[in-house]
């Protein structure tokens, strides 16, 4: 019985803490887009020289070639972007950066709707979405 609690417990404060993140599908993308929600693209330049960026995307690296990163500097650039509570989506190669950088987002710094496109850009286009050079 212990176990089940302790399972439970477990269970509920991770929904918890993800309150604030949101992953979605291509499809969920396209209509947040539609509705005029900004994308941030968090990618490096030579990232986005190779694949391409999802049409009107805010370009802000924030993990750089070795993992470095300045929250503060990037969150001004953020702050230019949406309040925090106000949505925007992140994107970038597969989903794993913008999900780290969202749950810090929504679970450190208490932003409402942060928005992380699960499988990138990668499945974005292997699914034959637009890209812009």
């Amino acid at each position: 019985m212990t176990k089940w609690i302790l399972i439970l417990g477990l269970l509920f404060s991770s929904l918890a803490a993800h309150a604030g993140l949101n992953n979605i599908s291509n499809q969920e993308l396209q209509q947040l887009l539609d509705q005029g929600v900004p994308i941030i693209d968090v990618r490096r330049p030579e990232e986005w020289k190779q694949t391409g960026v999802v049409e009107g995307s805010h370009l802000m690296t924030f993990f750089d070639k070795k993992g470095n990163y300045d929250v503060r500097k990037w969150l001004q650039g953020l702050s230019e972007i949406a309040d925090q509570d106000e949505p925007f989506i992140l994107i970038c190669r597969t989903g794993n950066r913008t999900e780290i950088i969202g749950r810090f987002l929504a679970n450190k710094l208490k932003f409402g709707q942060v928005y992380n496109v699960e499988k990138g850009i990668t499945h974005w286009i292997s699914k034959g979405n637009p890209v812009v050079k």
